[in-house]
């Protein structure tokens, strides 16, 4: 089984290398393959998703990914940022299903900043759209307005967009895991405001009476967001757009105790999918060992068990990782009194010794 892996930038390279190792611990016979992607794709080839790079991961049966972005970068054409790779790469692999659960593990409720008895037992899915919406529709760009309040002034402008077969793939991958789950499926949009939305839920409506096992909410985003904080463990599976995902993922990792604890799968119709921790390249703190690595291993283990069909060894790693967490290991971003503060090697290395 062939892995690419890539990388990319800030500390993405630091928490690869544990995912890494604890791969290797497993005594499997993959074929690992590294490759530069974001900006160490640019200063290697000059841009961000190198063809190289692309072919590898096209050619691979899993991709894991660290994290791209740099604020030396900021200044660059937007086609040549490190975060174009990421987008590149669900654009040509057809990634359009994101997997983001977010559990608050026992050890770390304390870590939340919400009180512990909102958030202990707390284990929610959130199934983003990836392909679609303001994202990737178009046209987008600046240009001078022709109307408006500001005719003739500057402004920026994006196109939200969905089709009903984008729709519909992403309603059944969030109604199957309901299936495997607590069999709900609370659906978010914003169907009151924009026609996107209005879509959405049609579409969400009548892909759930496929699914009579399974219970349908609808919850405008603005609410799904307050219901977040307010009530957690009322949720399941959240399934929503692009842009909705994006924010309410995040929101839902703060939950958690902390993002380095959030790992992601991002799949196409087939299984193949690129794994990646939910949090940016913290390029703050690249270089220095303090980084949490537990999100690129949990990846890893959902790398195991949804493209590799090793749900046995997936199993193993986040027992391990569970096992680290209440033996008093702590990275600084979960860091609580009492606790064992080690960095990012230490990390990695108390979960291969709990492997």
């Amino acid at each position: 089984m062939k892995i690419a892996v890539l990388p990319g930038d800030g500390i993405g390279p630091e928490i690869v290398a544990e995912a890494v190792k604890v791969l290797n611990a497993l005594g499997e016979s993959f074929e690992m393959e590294t490759a530069p992607v974001g900006g160490a794709g640019y200063e290697a080839k000059g841009h961000p998703l190198p063809e190289d790079t692309l072919k590898l991961a096209k050619e691979a049966d899993a991709i894991l990914f660290g994290a791209v972005g740099d604020w030396k970068y900021d200044t660059l054409a937007r086609e040549l940022r490190p975060e174009q790779a990421i987008l590149g790469l669900r654009k040509h692999l057809s990634l359009f299903a994101n997997l983001r659960p977010a559990i608050c593990y026992p050890e770390l409720t304390e870590a939340s900043s919400l009180k512990p008895e909102i958030v202990a037992g707390l284990n929610i899915l959130i199934v983003r759209e990836l392909n679609g919406d303001i994202y990737f529709g178009s046209p987008k760009g600046i240009r001078t307005a022709t109307d408006g309040l500001f005719p003739g002034a500057r402004e920026g402008f994006d196109t939200m967009r969905y089709s009903e077969p984008e729709v519909e793939r992403i309603a059944h991958v969030a109604f199957q895991a309901a299936q495997k789950r607590h069999k709900r499926v609370c659906s978010v949009d914003k169907a009151n405001v924009l026609e996107t939305s209005q879509l959405w839920k049609e579409v969400m409506t009548r892909i759930g009476k496929e699914y009579p096992d399974v219970e349908l909410s609808h919850m405008y985003v603005d609410n799904a967001a307050m219901q977040l904080v307010k009530a957690p463990k009322a949720f399941d599976v959240v399934v929503t757009g692009n842009l909705f995902g994006d924010i309410l993922s995040d929101e839902a990792a703060m939950l958690t105790g902390s993002i380095g604890m959030l790992p992601s799968a991002s799949l196409d119709k087939n299984n193949k999918g690129l794994y990646e921790p939910s949090h940016g390249s913290a390029p703050d703190i690249a270089g220095k060992g303090v980084a949490n690595p537990l999100a690129t291993i949990l990846s890893a283990a959902m790398m195991l068990r949804y493209s590799l069909g090793k749900a046995e060894q997936a199993d193993r790693i986040e027992q391990a990782v569970q096992k680290v967490l209440a033996q008093g290991f702590r990275t600084g971003d979960i860091k609580t009194e009492g606790c064992k503060l080690v960095g990012t090697r230490e990390m990695g290395e108390a979960v291969l010794k709990a492997l």
